[in-house]
């Protein structure tokens, strides 16, 4: 079966490819554990968490990845990413980190989209079934979810340089080769190679069939069909490493086992710890807790509060897994922090890092400017918000387009902004104080607005009602 042309990510433009095949030196030494050892650098920051096997037969995981040693050759490392929505988010972070962390260091990564497993669902860690997706959702999905991880490596690439010849990043859908498969040949030249009593043995598996929903037959493939991408993945682009969460390794396993039979070769599976929250629930779309990577779906300035939010006792293991910064930098942050805690400067640095790679500078910009004309009540802040930004940041808003009429006062802008109740308890809100624009009080209800007080200049009024009601109004003909 032919590859699919990549099209991948290369020193900052976007190149096509047959393949990339890994050759292995024959002479391989024994596995490089030392401090300065990729593998052991990126366990030091507790992104890696466990590796299968600990050792290979023919060839040591370490090994692999010691480039400077003369004769060794680039390896391939990839990840995939099931377009169950059309976002990625926070949860999905630290496996990307992971292959930027290897294509830094000169590898060759693929991000793996799951164009076609996701009509399956992924049983892994999960107590029920997932929701059947249709197709046109899940080519929806996977096209967004290609979108994202392209945008993902353009910001690595642009704002995250280190100066050295890093490897590619690559984009594949596994639609691109089941699409050509059919279902018996498949079976045929595949399922005789796995064993039910290994597959039934799998923790995902005896989770669900012991649940009282069961598991059906398309989950309990899933494994079968994550083996075979990863089998094809190392034919094709001889990869020999996959990347995933902790609660992938079953999954794992299953391709290791898999080419192992069919080649004779080792391959390798890393995990990377899960994201949960205060209460130990994982992060994600299916717990409903997601903090999502799309800017239609969670702004810059969401995301960076998310990370601003962060407790002391989890900002530091944070800036080790989220961030490119040198351990050495993030303990000298922390040692400063333990001084002045109120600064927040490790969060303040760890929400910039990931508002940066994830939205560009342009998104980390944005961030900081919603956090000054909220938390700072910053003028001036405001006046350079786009509509955009003023509706990300108070999305619960209500937004209106009103015409500037001559004479128009505080009285006629509340009233015509539904913010305040007709007759005398409207009137009395503003008296009262409860009402202020654009951050400054106001309680003459007959006060006309003036341009540059009342209305901002780029044509836009905050609006507020007692503590925590806002009205975003954008004025026409000015």
């Amino acid at each position: 079966m032919a590859a699919p042309m990549l099209r991948s990510f290369s020193r900052g433009r976007w190149s096509r490819s047959p393949g990339l095949r890994a050759i292995l030196h024959p002479g391989l030494r024994k596995a490089h554990s030392g401090a300065q050892g990729l593998l052991a650098a990126k366990k030091a920051r507790g992104l890696f968490k466990e590796f299968f096997p600990e050792t290979g037969t023919k060839v040591e995981l370490p090994e692999l990845f010691d480039r400077g040693q003369a004769g060794h050759s680039p390896q391939t490392v990839y990840c995939g990413f099931d377009p169950t929505g059309d976002s990625l988010h926070v949860g999905h972070l630290l496996t990307l980190l992971g292959l930027f962390h290897f294509q830094r260091a000169g590898h060759n990564v693929i991000a793996l989209v799951g164009g076609a497993t996701a009509r399956l669902g992924d049983p892994s860690g999960r107590t029920k079934e997932r929701e059947a997706l249709g197709a046109e959702r899940v080519r929806a999905n996977a096209r967004a979810l290609r979108r994202g991880l392209e945008a993902l490596a353009a910001h690595h690439q642009q704002l995250f340089s280190d100066g050295r010849a890093w490897g590619s990043f690559t984009v594949l859908d596994n639609s691109a080769w089941y699409a050509e498969q059919h279902l018996v040949d498949f079976l045929a030249a595949v399922g005789g190679h796995f064993r039910m009593g290994t597959l039934l043995s799998r923790l995902s598996v005896q989770t669900r069939l012991k649940s009282p929903e069961g598991m059906s037959l398309a989950e309990f493939l899933y494994q079968v069909l994550q083996a075979y991408d990863f089998y094809y993945l190392f034919k094709h682009y001889g990869c020999r490493v996959q990347l995933g969460g902790s609660d992938q390794l079953g999954n794992i396993v299953s391709g290791y086992e898999f080419i192992n039979k069919l080649t004779g070769e080792d391959v390798f599976g890393i995990t990377v710890p899960l994201i949960t929250n205060t209460t130990g629930a994982k992060l994600g779309k299916s717990a409903g807790n997601a903090v999502w990577l799309d800017r239609e779906k969670t702004s810059p300035f969401e995301l960076y509060q998310f990370f601003v939010r962060q407790q002391d006792d989890s900002v530091e293991r944070y800036l080790k897994l989220f961030t490119f910064l040198p351990l050495s930098e993030i303990d000298h942050m922390m040692q400063l922090h333990v001084k002045e805690p109120e600064k927040r400067g490790p969060q303040k640095r760890l929400a910039a890092e990931v508002t940066k790679l994830v939205h560009g500078r342009e998104g980390l910009d944005s961030a900081k400017r919603c956090t000054k004309a909220l938390y700072n009540s910053s003028i001036d802040a405001l006046e350079v918000m786009s509509d955009q930004e003023l509706k990300e940041l108070f999305k619960e808003a209500s937004f209106s387009e009103l015409v500037l009429d001559p004479g128009t006062s505080v009285l006629d802008t509340c009233r015509k902004a539904n913010a305040i109740p007709d007759g005398p308890r409207g009137y009395r809100m503003i008296t009262e104080g409860g009402v202020s624009i654009n951050h400054r009080q106001v309680t003459n209800p007959e006060c006309v607005l003036v341009v540059g007080q009342h209305i901002l200049k780029n044509g836009l009024s905050l609006l507020k009602i007692g503590k925590r009601n806002f009205y975003i109004i954008k004025w026409l003909q000015l």
